[in-house]
């Protein structure tokens, strides 16, 4: 039986290069993309000390490159026959408080997490419906469940993307394609450090939340951050199931946010996390 194939969004680093990775060591053929080719050392490391390198098929995507991406899906289909799984994990965070976030910001943060996400899968589901099976793994985050402060941005993003999905995979469950969504909470990926973006007025003195946003800077690099690999294997396992759930919450830190709200009177919650992230 040939190798099932897997499409992955952001593969130079953090979830989407883990992920290649773990697919690859399940036995899957492994299309893991990324924006600049330059940026594939990291990759190429990991699948040499993996022994998977014959496994991957690295190649450059740009997700807000609409109008390419259904060519880019049948490129993939014509090669290697199939397309099994699609993994939408290109992403980035903008940062900021919401007045300091520019209009031009937001919509940036939206083509790569949101319309990014939309047109992929848009241009795999042909494939999927044809073959009557397949797999669309969104990762998405705790933020498109729980609002984020100094992250309205990406929050905003990710619960577009949970409206979405959710109501994709209502549509097309019967098809036999499967739409999933994987909620991280925090995480040790560059969506901390190399990934981190702020908004251009969010780090000016003349901000009226700079002294805020200094304190929960200093919060929030504080707090312990998971391995990323566990989110990486789980994406594996759901990728090898035949009947995954819609929604995959991961990580601690991530169930006990969600507990909270859902438990506390919301004037309770919100006075919470005012003062767990120094911002009260």
């Amino acid at each position: 039986m040939p190798d099932k194939i897997a499409l992955i969004t952001g593969a130079s680093s953090g979830f989407g290069l883990l992920t290649s990775i773990e697919l690859a060591k399940a036995g899957f053929r492994a299309v893991a993309t990324m924006r600049d080719l330059g940026r594939r050392e990291r990759l190429d490391q990991a699948a040499a000390a993996a022994g998977v390198t014959a496994q991957l098929d690295i190649r450059a995507l740009d997700v807000t490159h609409f109008d390419a991406l259904p060519a880019f899906v049948d490129s993939v289909v014509s090669e290697h026959g199939r397309l099994d799984v699609l993994v939408n994990n290109a992403g980035f965070a903008v940062a900021g408080f919401a007045e300091d976030i520019k209009l031009e910001e937001l919509r940036r943060q939206f083509e790569t997490n949101f319309f990014g996400a939309v047109a992929m899968t848009k241009a795999a589901l042909p494939t999927m419906r044809r073959q009557r099976s397949g797999h669309i793994i969104m990762v998405s985050s705790i933020a498109g469940l729980h609002g984020s402060v100094t992250l309205s941005s990406y929050s905003a993003s990710k619960h577009a993307l949970e409206g979405w999905s959710e109501s994709l995979r209502l549509e097309i469950n019967a098809l036999g394609i499967k739409v999933v969504l994987v909620e991280p909470g925090a995480f040790q990926t560059g969506i901390w450090t190399r990934g981190a973006v702020m908004g251009e007025n969010a780090t000016k003195e003349t901000s009226p939340n700079i002294k805020r946003s200094l304190r929960m800077r200093d919060r929030i690099q504080a707090l312990p951050k998971r391995d990323p690999i566990e989110v990486a294997r789980l994406i594996a396992c759901i990728a090898q199931d035949p009947n995954p759930k819609l929604r995959y919450l991961v990580g601690r830190d991530a169930k006990i946010q969600l507990a909270l709200k859902r438990i506390l009177p919301w004037k309770w919650h919100e006075k919470l996390v005012a003062h767990f992230l120094k911002i009260d």
